[in-house]
């Protein structure tokens, strides 16, 4: 038993040199993929086609990883499992193909399509009529259509040897990877930048990955995972790096510096700024992310336009006409969705009132209020770490202490609770605890102030969802200081 990859069909139009390379590229690209599972797997390369031939004591679990990994490699079309039998006659084809096909053409139009190489005595067409007629004979509601036949019966003859194919199994399509050239996609781990990354990968792009940090190690965690998923599933052959860029203090200075309506703009804006640097300085060519139009407030077509101006790179967006239930299904099929379903939101700003059509004035006033010296900061507090070592795990911090009653703090002379939401928040609704000292900080300057706070006391962390309580309370566990915990308020998710 073999393999044999046939090309996507958009490679087999191309000029016999550019086909050539596709090919050639195209091998070496399988021979990384399954050179990991066996040294003696070989990858045969033919002009219309690739050949895998497999040890023979391979096993079943070996075989069965095989044909997954081929199935995820961009540029095949189709692999087919083929298995090669002797023959002398006609009649010995005869005896192959009828029971193979009986059953698939049964009450269907079917035709019989021959291939041959070699020296024989009868020729393509003697083959084609000889079979049709024993598999009519041994069906006998099927019928021959040579024009439109609902079911082509493919037979292939190699000198005395005849190809039989035991099975058909797709393949993922596309071009092969590193082809077209290197992108750097920015990848939040929610349903849509994954599957922006992966239509880069499959149209054979070199795809690295770079990660705003919103949410400390927890938030980084959960990106690196479904990172190194998309990349041991899709893009195993390439060795890409991830690139996670503290992203903090950028927030917290869009939080003191910028108006409420446009904050969102800003962020966006000044990751691209940030990406593109990035990226020139790794020498990647473009930027990908996963916007759809009109999706969330940033995404209109005035807001896009002018987060593309911040960028010296061009930002392609591969999702951008997709209806969010499209991209949800395609994240299902590539395994990404279980990530996205489990992972917190980890909101860089929420305004009240974002301006989904901001103005370019607007903008750049508001920009020319923050320190871009924080910016600067994080980009080279970038850190990079290679594909191959995502997996590699990291200490994180435990679980912090969560209290879900006021009556659990009252009369506690060590106890405080800290509003962390936005002053816009806490004035729209006020937190009410009369019996436990309460403090005002704002979650972006918590980082700062906390190291100041007496070890002695224990002080909780509140928020509307308790989900950003946690996330800095675990982020500051991660410093050191765990004498933080979360004020969850029941019923908080």
């Amino acid at each position: 038993m073999y393999y044999l990859l046939k090309l996507f069909p958009e490679i087999t139009i191309k000029s016999r040199s550019v086909r050539r390379h596709m090919t050639r590229c195209l091998t070496a690209n399988v021979r990384n993929t399954l050179k990991p599972l066996d040294e003696r797997i070989g990858v045969k390369e033919r002009w219309d086609l690739l050949q895998v031939i497999l040890p023979e004591d391979l096993g079943s679990d070996g075989v069965g990883e095989v044909e997954q990994r081929l199935g995820r490699i961009p540029g095949i079309q189709e692999i087919q499992v083929v298995r090669e039998v002797d023959f002398r006659t006609l009649d010995d084809i005869a005896g192959h193909i009828v029971p193979m096909w009986q059953g698939r053409i049964e009450g269907k139009r079917f035709r019989v399509s021959a291939k041959r190489r070699g020296e024989h005595d009868f020729s393509s067409h003697d083959m084609e009529r000889h079979l049709g007629a024993r598999l009519l004979a041994a069906c006998g509601d099927a019928r021959v259509d040579l024009t439109r036949p609902e079911v082509d019966v493919p037979v292939q003859v190699v000198d005395r040897r005849l190809r039989l194919i035991d099975r058909r199994l797709p393949g993922l399509g596309g071009y092969p990877l590193g082809l077209q050239g290197q992108a750097m996609a920015l990848i939040s781990g929610g349903f849509d930048s994954p599957v922006a990354a992966w239509r880069m990968m499959r149209r054979g792009i070199k795809t690295h990955f770079l990660f705003f940090n919103l949410g400390g190690p927890a938030h980084e965690a959960g990106v690196r995972e479904v990172t190194h998923h998309l990349w041991r599933r899709y893009s195993l052959s390439h060795r890409v790096n991830f690139i996670s860029v503290p992203f903090e203090p950028v927030v917290a200075e869009i939080l003191r510096r910028v108006p409420d309506g446009l904050m969102g703009v800003v962020l966006k804006r000044m990751m691209v700024r940030a990406a593109s640097r990035i990226a020139r300085r790794s020498r990647v060519p473009a930027l990908v992310t996963g916007d759809a139009i009109a999706q969330v407030s940033s995404q209109t077509l005035t807001n896009l336009a002018l987060i593309d101006d911040a960028s010296d790179l061009p930002v392609l967006r591969p999702l951008l006409t997709e209806d969010k239930q499209e991209i949800i299904a395609q994240a299902r099929v590539i395994d990404t969705a279980r990530f996205a379903e489990t992972m917190p939101e980890y909101c860089g700003v929420i305004s009240r009132r974002p301006h989904t059509r901001a103005r370019r004035d607007r903008i750049e006033e508001a920009e020319s209020q923050f320190d871009f010296a924080v910016l600067e900061a994080a980009i080279a507090d970038a850190e990079v770490t290679r594909s191959d070592r995502l997996a590699e795990r990291r200490q994180l911090p435990g679980e912090v202490p969560v209290v879900e009653s006021s009556a659990e703090l009252a009369g506690r002379q060590d106890v405080s609770v800290i509003d962390i939401r936005p002053p816009q928040e806490r004035d729209a609704a006020p937190l009410e605890l009369p019996e436990v000292p309460c403090l005002e900080i704002p979650f972006y300057e918590l980082q700062e102030h906390a190291p100041g706070l007496p070890r002695e006391r224990r002080y909780f962390l509140y928020c509307d969802q308790g989900v950003m309580s946690r996330m800095q309370a675990l982020h500051l566990h991660d410093r050191g200081l765990t004498h933080f915990g979360v004020y969850r308020v029941p019923g908080d998710e």
